[in-house]
């Protein structure tokens, strides 16, 4: 029995369905890493334009999209070589180049910082994998970067305090020191409401309440990597 052109044609939709909506599964993870990548783009051209604030902004922005995106690429099954890339390259740019030109001036001394900054944070992301499940080496980046645009935002953009924060930072990141994987929206609720929390002050409240709560955020998982942060005993 024949089919009937009206069938195949249900047919040929009913596959094309099945092929966008297994395109989104694969890419949902792949997109938050692009869109990180753009904030963190938008953010250095900011920094190159003198917008200050948005450039911060766009960092703490890139902050939210990069603690979603392996979540979404485990719960949706969709991890590939390829989204581990895209995750690393948008790191770098956010959290690397990005958060770097927040301390450049003309001074020769900040730009060597800033370079000193990006290149702790490429160590920083080489020696991600520990090799211990749940496990990695060195303070992650995010926190870092989240810590200098909270504090920029916070102090009107002193350079003196900037800089220090920086100083501190890059040991932090090229540390062996171990720090928990932390799976933020795959772990107990109160963590999900932290990251929902977020959420909500970077679009909905000022400079000054969003920016405290991302360093209090930030501050508490470099303290407190273990008691506060630890993915032992969850699910």
């Amino acid at each position: 029995m024949t089919q009937s052109p009206l069938h195949r044609s249900g047919l040929r939709d009913d596959t094309t369905r099945l092929q966008i909506k297994e395109f989104a599964r694969k890419n949902a993870a792949n997109a938050l890493s692009v869109a990180n990548m753009v904030m963190g783009i938008s953010s250095i051209l900011s920094s190159l334009n003198g917008h200050h604030h948005a450039a911060c902004w766009l960092v703490l922005i890139g902050y939210l999209l990069d603690s979603a995106d392996g979540a979404v690429a485990r719960l949706l099954g969709a991890c590939s070589a390829l989204g581990a890339k895209l995750d690393d390259f948008s790191d770098f740019t956010t959290f690397g180049i990005a958060t770097a030109l927040l301390l450049r001036t003309s001074d020769l001394l900040d730009n060597i910082l800033c370079v000193c900054y990006i290149l702790s944070v490429f160590v920083r992301l080489c020696f991600f994998s520990s090799g211990i499940p749940f496990v990695y080496r060195g303070l992650p980046c995010v926190y870092s970067s989240a810590i200098l645009a909270s504090a920029s935002l916070l102090s009107g953009g002193n350079l003196a305090l900037l800089r220090i924060i920086a100083v501190v930072m890059i040991p932090f990141m090229i540390s062996q020191n171990f720090y928990p994987h932390d799976r933020v929206l795959e772990s107990q609720a109160w963590k999900k409401a932290v990251f929902a929390g977020g959420v909500v002050m970077v679009f909905c409240s000022s400079f000054p309440t969003a920016s405290v709560y991302y360093m209090l955020w930030s501050v508490s998982f470099m303290l407190f990597p273990n008691s506060l942060w630890s993915c032992k005993g969850e699910s």
